[in-house]
């Protein structure tokens, strides 16, 4: 008899732990999954992640319109407001009231927020949890809203954010110290959960590139390209990128090389100055050598960062830098701002520069486009840097961290 009892007593902890392990309501807003920004990439890829390694929590997203289609089936879905201004796509007061009804008389015991951008206030007891991307709003606020009303409302709503969130994610270590410093947030009340390039975003041999598509973008297959790949807001410096292109091709070494300005031109809730960089292009007379393309989806977008020779990220500031994450797993060189946490991440994958020193963007291209071997090294790098990163390995530390936020 005792060794039965003795076999039962050994295998009660696994039937305890196994029953014990509650399966907990995790709300997402996920109002950002079709914003062509990093908060909408990021979005995207960390909620997908997600569906992939978790099987026992229970999810319900948060959209502004139907759009269950590109998510998981298992979800449940909660239609919250289709209320934004036409102008910019921010909330009007209306659609803040009724989606922070919505989502606070639902029985949650997390709340996730994937951007500050998106925060709503809540009158709930679930836990909060808001991703901050970076601190760029508040270190340079004249080059990230467009006026002063802007100003007022977004630090109205940081406020409110760092006064209900139970927990403040941040993408990384970069990005967390500039929330401790300029935000006043305590450092141990920051996780990271940092980004990856999406799987599509690879190198492609030289056969299977699409020609015919990269042709209807203005490529043209005998000149060399350069690269950015973003929004157009001020603190994306990219005054002093055509400033530092138009010097680069007074050098008539360089009289094939042209600039391929990547993104989405649509007013948002942010500052943008495409307009003044159309005319800032007329005005040098480099409408025959820079080329604003708009948005190229993914799956055309790897081709171009394949062919092209090198992709720059001049900014002030960036909290993680994903576009030149991106191009880096294609295989391509990156010039990349000093003022983001890019050196760590990529290492050897890039060069590095200070955005406001004159001069340093043109010497850095010279450098990588003078050098076949340079480039050919800073692919590799690139690529191996990249390979160690992953969504479901950051999806796996948010999980961590919303369970133990719901355990508390």
């Amino acid at each position: 008899m005792s060794k039965p009892a003795l076999s039962a007593h050994l295998e009660e902890p696994e039937r305890s732990a196994t029953q014990t392990k509650r399966a907990f309501r995790i709300g997402i807003d996920v109002t950002s999954w079709g914003l062509r920004r990093g908060f909408g990439r990021y979005t995207r890829e960390l909620i997908s992640a997600l569906a992939e390694i978790d099987n026992h929590n229970k999810y319900v997203l948060f959209v502004d319109r139907e759009s269950a289609a590109e998510l998981s089936s298992r979800h449940e879905i909660r239609v919250i407001s289709n209320a934004r201004s036409a102008r910019n796509g921010a909330r009007r007061l209306a659609g803040i009231v009724c989606a922070s009804w919505i989502i606070s008389r639902e029985p949650l015991d997390v709340m996730l927020f994937p951007a500050i951008y998106s925060f709503i206030p809540l009158l709930s007891r679930a836990k909060v949890m808001i991703v901050f991307h970076d601190a760029t709003a508040e270190m340079l606020p004249d080059l990230a809203l467009h006026d002063r009303a802007a100003r007022i409302l977004w630090n109205t709503k940081v406020a409110i954010g760092k006064w209900q969130a139970d927990r403040l994610i941040a993408v990384s270590d970069y990005a967390r110290s500039q929330l401790t410093e300029h935000l006043n947030v305590p450092a141990e009340r920051i996780t990271l959960v940092g980004e990856a390039p999406a799987s599509i975003f690879r190198a492609i041999s030289g056969s299977h590139i699409n020609h015919e598509g990269l042709a209807a973008l203005g490529v043209n297959p005998e000149r060399r390209v350069i690269v950015h790949l973003g929004g157009f807001s001020p603190h994306k410096n990219l005054f002093y990128l055509l400033r530092e292109f138009r010097k680069l091709i007074e050098n008539p070494a360089y009289a094939d090389v042209d600039l391929m300005l990547v993104g989405n031109s649509d007013p948002d809730a942010f500052h943008t100055c495409y307009t003044e960089l159309v005319d800032r292009v007329r005005k040098f007379e480099l409408t025959d050598r820079v080329r604003f393309v708009g948005f190229v989806p993914d799956d055309l977008l790897v081709h171009l960062l394949n062919v092209a020779v090198v992709t720059v990220m001049p900014s002030l500031n960036e909290g993680f830098g994903l576009p030149a994450v991106e191009a880096a797993a294609c295989g391509c060189p990156v010039i990349a701002t000093l003022a983001s946490p890019l050196p760590t991440i990529l290492g050897a994958g890039a060069v590095y520069i200070d955005p406001r020193q004159h001069g340093a963007l043109r010497e850095a291209l010279e450098r990588i486009l003078c050098s076949p071997e340079l480039r050919c090294k800073m692919s590799e790098a690139g690529q191996a840097a990249t390979a160690k990163l992953s969504w479901k390995t950051e999806a796996a530390k948010l999980l961590d961290a919303i369970e133990a936020l719901a355990n508390q």
